[in-house]
C-alpha cells in the first residue's frame, strides 16, 4: 500500500516538472474529422501558431469515423500529460444523447482547454419551395405534415441537430435525410431531391449568391457578419433558437493544471490574434477563447441542451 502510494506521489512529482517546462517534445493535435473540411483547417492553423510558439512540433492527426467517436476516444486512452489533445465539435455535445454507449466518459474522461470558435448555420432552401422566411416555412410545414425533409452531413452533427430543434420548437414535423457528408446534400438540395438544409454559411455562400438557393434565417443569436441582411431565426418568429457549429480544444482527464493553463494561454492569445480570428472571419465564424472552467460549462451546457432535444425527437444515430 505504501508502496504503491509512494509510486503516485512520485509520478505526479514527475508531471508536475514537466510541466513547468512544457512542451518537451512534440504534440499530437488530434482532429476527429477527415482532412480537408473547415475544422482541419482551423485545427492546422492553430496547430502551426503553437508551433511557433512553442518551438516545439504540433502535429495533426486526423481520426475520422463514427461522428468524432473513434478520434475522440483514442484521446480518452492517451497518457494525461499534455502531448496528445482533443479538436472537440458539436458532436461530442450530442454523442452521449445519440448513444446508448460510449467507449468514453464524455464528461469525466477529458479536461476542457477552451472553446475557439462558433459558426452559425444558415436555413437554405431549394426555389421551389414556396417559403420566403421561417414564418413561411413554419406555415408549410404545418400544412403539410411529413412531407417536407431536410438533409444533413449525417446523424448527430450540427445540421442535423439544428434541424431536430426548429421541429421541436416549431412544432412540426419534417423528414431527416442523412448524407455522408455535406457536398452530396448540398448537391441534392440544389438538384431539388431534399427541401432545405441547416447549412455551414460558408460553403451555402455561392449558392446563394448565384440563385441555386434560397437563405430564409441565421441560427445564431445575432446576424452574421457574412450575409448581414438574413434575419436570424430567432427574431423571425422562433424566439430563442440558437444552433452553432463549434470547435474548441480538450485534453485528456488529469492532465496537469499547469499544462491546462498554459495551453489555454498560447491558444487564446493565437485565437484572438488578428491573424487567426480574420481567418476564422472569412470562413464565417466567430472567434471565441475562454478559459477552461467557462468551456466545461459551456459543454455541460450543450450536453443538457441537445439531450432534450434528442430525447424528444426520438433522433438516432447512423
Amino acid at each position: 500500500m505504501l508502496r504503491s502510494l509512494l509510486s503516485i506521489l512520485l509520478l505526479a512529482l514527475a508531471l508536475s516538472v514537466n510541466a513547468q517546462h512544457y512542451p518537451l517534445r512534440a504534440v499530437r493535435l488530434i482532429v476527429p474529422m477527415a482532412a480537408g473540411g473547415s475544422t482541419d483547417i482551423s485545427a492546422r492553423a492553430l496547430a502551426r501558431q503553437l508551433t511557433d510558439t512553442w518551438k516545439q512540433n504540433v502535429v495533426v492527426e486526423n481520426r475520422p469515423g463514427a461522428t468524432t467517436v473513434i478520434g475522440t476516444e483514442a484521446v480518452a486512452r492517451a497518457a494525461p500529460d499534455g502531448y496528445t489533445l482533443l479538436v472537440t465539435l458539436a458532436p461530442f455535445a450530442v454523442n452521449p444523447s445519440l448513444h446508448a454507449k460510449l467507449p468514453y466518459d464524455t464528461l469525466a474522461d477529458f479536461a476542457g482547454i477552451t472553446l475557439i470558435n462558433t459558426t452559425p448555420l444558415v436555413i437554405v432552401v431549394n426555389p421551389s419551395v414556396p417559403a420566403r422566411s421561417v414564418k413561411d416555412l413554419i406555415a408549410l410545414a404545418r400544412a403539410h405534415p411529413g412531407k417536407l425533409n431536410f438533409g444533413s452531413a449525417g446523424s448527430g452533427g450540427s445540421n442535423h441537430l439544428a434541424g431536430e430543434l426548429f421541429k421541436t420548437m416549431a412544432n412540426v414535423k419534417m423528414v431527416h435525410i442523412p448524407y455522408k457528408g455535406n457536398a452530396p446534400a448540398l448537391t441534392d438540395l440544389v438538384g431539388g431531391h431534399v427541401d432545405l438544409i441547416f447549412n455551414g454559411v460558408l460553403s451555402a455562400l455561392p449558392l446563394i449568391e448565384s440563385g441555386k438557393l434560397r437563405a430564409l434565417a441565421i441560427t445564431s443569436r445575432e446576424r452574421s457578419p457574412v450575409l448581414p441582411d438574413l434575419p436570424t431565426v430567432s427574431e423571425s418568429g422562433l424566439k430563442g433558437f440558437e444552433a452553432v457549429a463549434w470547435v474548441g480544444l480538450s485534453a485528456p482527464a488529469r492532465t496537469p493544471r499547469e499544462v491546462i493553463m498554459r495551453v489555454n494561454a498560447d491558444s487564446v492569445r493565437i485565437i484572438r490574434s488578428a491573424e487567426f480570428s480574420g481567418r476564422l472571419a472569412r470562413g464565417g465564424s466567430i472567434p471565441a477563447g475562454n478559459s477552461p472552467e467557462q468551456y466545461t460549462t459551456f459543454i455541460r451546457d450543450e450536453i443538457a441542451k441537445w439531450g432534450k432535444v434528442v430525447k424528444f425527437t426520438g433522433a438516432k444515430a447512423d
